[in-house]
């Protein structure tokens, strides 16, 4: 058990036993509905009603964006699911690899648990604040825009899911149905939009927010590199592989005369390379009549690992500087490279060759390339951590910026996440009564807005079991 989670245990336990004691004291004032523990609040009233009243004419231009935001949103959030339904069908190797279904509640500890290393950890911590913040944005915006247009609010307040241990789920602002039916048409989508509209302002607000923290918490403190030095080599130019002579080389034969384990040397008349022999099998079936194999480098024969960090004892914060320090070294001396891997630290000592491009240049041979994000998860993670370069190693600066990091981090995932997914024209999310409303704007008829509502929901239903079938599939593919 990681600092992390203890950390993060010892709250859960702090919060639930004060949820508990407050439940206990006001529970004459809580109400069962279904599941949920409703505990009502005038407090919320005063807020909507202040921020209703007051400032009319902001709100109603507000309306008109807050609308047009709802439809990018729906629109957006449909060429998602059917980027997503695609590579589901035609990735089933990307979608085997992500190992969980694809449709799973996000909950604590589901990325540790699944060993998910391109998501961040999610702690029960995280789970509840980010809960609290987001249902409560969303919730007030609604009430905003409802007392602006006159529809009667019943009441506001928490929603807590009493099972287990109770745990604060939701906000709620409970409309008087009737109240919304008799409002317009475009009121009442302003109204279903104004939340989605809060959920964006949230992530955006946050990612503002996470960017000034990670600059004022975190320092470049290393050069990260994910390969060692490479070159493209003709087939027909080798001459020997773990110095036996090959002729008429081709992949098979290259293949067959390499180490089961290790690295195998290959030459051709004035180059060595090196190559291991899953790197080879990589590259099985290439049309093509060259190879890809690792140049005879410091860094390979010595089987350097993790993030450099410093050399002969001087710091190293990036690969300006790692180039910088080499350059006072020629080729042939000997220096000690310290890398970080996690959290162990471990030296090297290399003997520095000849740069292949520049003779009077020192040279390691390691390098980096940046990875392409790919499919809509690999694009939303790209995006949030934009600011961060990849070939950049960081360290925080207290042992709990980390901590807050991935915080915000998922705030601003979730936050854009609800705002996609509430829009979707299904009929349990807002989206769905936006919908609704839009086909019957249009076509003046509750009929035919109904029927577009079904059929718009049965599609989606159809799409998202379609999800879950080719993900089962994918686990019977090779």
């Amino acid at each position: 058990m990681n600092y992390f989670t203890v950390i993060d245990l010892t709250l859960l336990a702090l919060f639930v036993i004060s949820i508990s004691i407050f439940l206990y004291r006001k529970r004459k004032n809580l109400k069962k509905e279904g599941l949920l523990l409703l505990y009502k609040t005038s407090w919320g009233m005063k807020i909507i009603d202040e921020v209703g009243k007051k400032h009319k004419k902001t709100l109603d231009k507000l309306s008109y964006i807050i609308l047009g935001i709802g439809y990018l949103l729906m629109g957006a959030m449909i060429y998602l699911l059917g980027k997503i339904v695609y590579i589901y069908i035609a990735y089933p190797s990307i979608v085997k690899a992500i190992k969980i279904p694809p449709i799973t509640p996000l909950v604590p500890y589901l990325p540790q648990a699944f060993k998910l290393d391109f998501l961040p950890p999610f702690y029960f911590t995280y789970w509840i604040i980010i809960l609290a913040i987001i249902a409560i944005t969303h919730e007030f915006m609604h009430g905003i825009f409802m007392r602006r247009y006159g529809i009667k609010i019943k009441s506001t307040g928490f929603g807590f899911f009493p099972f287990f241990f109770p745990i604060f789920l939701a906000a709620f602002v409970e409309q008087d149905e009737k109240s919304m039916n008799k409002s317009k048409n475009f009121h009442q989508m302003v109204v279903l939009a104004a939340g989605t509209f809060a959920n964006v302002l949230t992530a955006i607000l946050f990612f503002i927010i996470m960017f000034l923290f990670f600059s004022l918490s975190f320092a470049p403190a290393g050069a990260e590199f994910n390969t060692y030095s490479y070159s493209i080599v003709a087939i027909p130019g080798i001459i020997s592989v773990n110095n036996f002579s090959i002729d008429n080389p081709n992949y098979e034969k290259i293949f067959s005369m390499i180490n089961d384990e290790g690295l195998t040397e290959i030459k051709t008349n004035n180059r060595t390379y090196l190559i291991n022999k899953e790197g080879l099998e990589e590259q099985k079936g290439s049309t093509t009549n060259y190879l890809i194999l690792y140049d005879y480098s410091p860094a390979i024969i010595a089987e350097v690992e993790g993030t450099i960090v410093e050399v002969n004892d001087i710091k190293i914060r990036d690969w300006e500087e790692f180039g910088k320090e080499l350059s006072k070294y020629s080729p042939g001396e000997n220096i000690t490279l310290t890398t970080k891997n996690e959290e162990e630290l471990k030296e090297y000592t290399i003997t520095l060759m000849e740069n292949p491009e520049d003779a009077e240049k020192s040279w390691v041979g390691v390098g980096y390339i940046e990875s392409e994000r790919k499919g809509v998860i690999g694009k939303i993670i790209a995006w949030l951590s934009s600011f961060k370069k990849q070939y950049i190693y960081y360290e925080a600066k207290f042992e709990a910026a980390t901590f807050i990091y991935n915080l915000l981090w998922w705030m601003v995932l979730i936050s854009a996440s609800v705002a996609l997914m509430n829009m979707l024209p299904m009929g349990i999310f807002d989206g769905g009564r936006f919908f609704y409303l839009t086909i019957l704007s249009i076509t003046k008829n509750k009929k035919k807005a109904e029927l577009w509502f079904k059929i718009s929901t049965n599609f989606l239903l159809f799409l998202f079991l379609l999800l879950m079938v080719f993900w089962g599939l994918s686990f019977f593919i090779a």
